[in-house]
């Protein structure tokens, strides 16, 4: 490997730019890593409307690039920004594709033209290379969004003397979500249609850009130990699995990191008091700010346990609706913070007039409302059907509120089961998904 290497991070969404979740957190955090390692890092993601260009001082290079989207050429402006001070940022805008609200959806559901949104944004990709003489030596591609560019540097590209020495990696934070689409998007792709076979980027008759990142790029990781042996199952491989256990050897599960610098109860200004190992009465107050914030009636010895998540069947929430009188009945305080699935909102929404006082459903993310809600808890509670890494049982280990999680994925890694008779441990696990 040299000892410098150029590296292009390309992801549909980058922490504090925008964001829906921890595949966010993860390209906002791993470029520092990299640049403290001495390589050339940058980043690029699409200008979505969410992004405030004023706060992150985010200006036009006045360089405008045109990306074949089937038979058309769509224009795209190239933006520019730094990540964290000193990383070099693009943004790919296109305000038919992406001024909008929400990156991939309403609550009305998915956005119908997603497939050529980002055909749109994996082929700009490469165009911005050209256009900003930036010759990667890797590529790292993050999510079905990116799922393409492995397939046009192989194809399309494949004699482009500019890219002669880029390779790719692909990451999978999520197999769940696999960008399936119409199979009559291909043309829009200008891809021929000798890929669309079993062997290519055709899955079940759909043209998926989940699997062309899987066939295509020169490696693949994911972001656990334990998930990238789950996913070559059929419980956990959501059909890709025969894919991935051919694609073993290129196969690796690296365990994802968080950013200490934000998430430090020692020096977080999000919260009520600090705190640490060596002196933790902060954390009282941070649970006392908490109380009073949500006007929670809950004994001094009873916990305040949280959930912090995205509201999908993924994360669990059947377990939670199945087993919440019981957890109320212990006579504990209950707080949720997320968003997604309208049933899911619906539900825990309304158990706030059941438990008033007691149970909390705050709907909608925001960064403060999370670290209060971490650090002024007892228990962080992740009952995931599946999870690749999940971040939240990792801010919970940072901020003394112990997690209870299944024992799958990225679960499985970081949570140590606690042994009564050593009193060593950092947390309680199960594993059948049940109450």
């Amino acid at each position: 490997m040299p000892k410098q290497m150029k590296i292009l991070l390309v992801s549909p969404e980058i922490h504090p730019f925008a964001k829906t979740g921890g595949l966010a957190d993860i390209a906002g955090v791993l470029p520092k890593a990299l640049r403290q390692m001495g390589h050339d890092i940058r980043v690029i993601m699409p200008k979505y409307k969410c992004i405030n260009t004023a706060k992150f001082k985010i200006e036009p290079l006045l360089i405008e690039i045109k990306t074949p989207v089937g038979k058309l050429k769509k224009r795209g402006e190239l933006f520019a920004g730094k990540l964290n001070k000193n990383i070099p940022s693009y943004f790919i805008g296109n305000d038919n594709y992406y001024y909008r609200d929400g990156l991939y959806n309403t609550s009305g559901g998915d956005f119908p033209d997603n497939a050529e949104r980002f055909i749109f944004f994996c082929r700009s990709v490469l165009e911005a290379c050209k256009a900003l003489s930036f010759r990667p030596d890797i590529i790292h591609c993050h999510d079905w969004q990116t799922g393409l560019i492995p397939v046009y540097l192989k194809t399309l590209y494949a004699s482009d003397e500019f890219f002669k020495n880029t390779r790719t990696v692909f990451t999978i934070h999520n197999l769940g979500y696999q960008g399936n689409f119409w199979h009559f998007d291909v043309p829009l792709a200008n891809l021929p249609w000798e890929l669309f076979t079993p062997e290519g980027v055709e899955f079940y008759g759909k043209f998926s850009f989940m699997k062309s990142g899987l066939i295509y790029a020169d490696a693949l990781t994911t972001v656990s130990p334990t998930y990238s042996k789950e996913i070559r199952t059929e419980e956990f491989g959501f059909g890709l699995d025969g894919i991935l256990r051919r694609r073993a050897k290129d196969l690796h599960g690296i365990l994802n990191g968080v950013d200490y610098e934000e998430w430090d109860p020692e020096h977080d200004l999000h919260i009520k008091k600090p705190y640490s190992p060596k002196n933790t009465k902060g954390k009282q107050a941070c649970r006392d700010a908490l109380v009073n914030l949500y006007s929670l009636r809950v004994e001094e010895k009873s916990p305040i346990l949280c959930m912090v998540a995205r509201f999908s069947q993924q994360k669990g929430l059947d377990l939670i609706m199945e087993g919440i009188d019981r957890i109320m009945a212990t006579g504990a305080a209950f707080i949720m913070l997320g968003a997604g699935d309208a049933g899911y909102q619906s539900f825990f929404a309304n158990l706030s007039g059941q438990y008033k006082g007691r149970f909390v459903c705050k709907v909608g993310f925001d960064e403060a409302s999370a670290h209060q809600i971490i650090a002024g808890s007892d228990i962080i509670l992740i009952p995931s059907q599946y999870e690749p890494c999940g971040l939240t049982q990792i801010y919970g280990l940072k901020y003394g509120t112990v997690p209870v999680a299944r024992a799958v994925g990225g679960l499985q890694d970081t949570v140590k089961e606690f042994n009564i008779r050593t009193c060593k441990g950092t947390g309680f696990k199960f594993k059948p998904f049940e109450t």
